[in-house]
């Protein structure tokens, strides 16, 4: 047995409204996927924590191996990844490598979460 349902006329009013506020822009989109993919790994979340709250907002990566329990090697791959991702700058300093955040971009990944700041005052439907 069949049963028909209803059709619901789309001019009504009944549907819901498309989704426009908050939309990035592709270019935006990705590199804020890098970013995030980059502190998908408790380590580098770790590590950039770590260096956000030295003085100075820098750390030499000798300083960084003993709190989060690694070799030299495995931080400094760690490390790349936060720099490719452009979360963090590297300098070398003779045999060794200072890393620091680039400036405003941990507010840049804070505001990216924030509803209030990526509205862009069209409504969205709550349905």
């Amino acid at each position: 047995m069949t049963t028909s349902l209803p059709l619901i006329n789309a001019d009504a009013g009944g549907c819901c409204a498309p989704v426009t506020g908050g939309v990035l822009a592709v270019e935006d989109a990705q590199q804020l996927a890098r970013m995030f993919k980059a502190l998908g790994d408790p380590t580098r979340v770790r590590l950039l924590s770590m260096i956000a709250a030295q003085s100075g907002g820098e750390a030499c990566v000798c300083d960084l191996t003993e709190p989060v329990g690694l070799s030299q090697p495995t931080v400094s791959h760690h490390m790349k990844q936060l720099v490719d991702a452009g979360l963090v700058t590297r300098e070398q300093r003779g045999k060794w490598a200072y890393y620091a955040i680039v400036p405003d971009v941990l507010s840049m990944l804070s505001a990216a979460l924030d509803p209030q700041t990526i509205q862009t005052g069209a409504p969205t439907s709550s349905c």
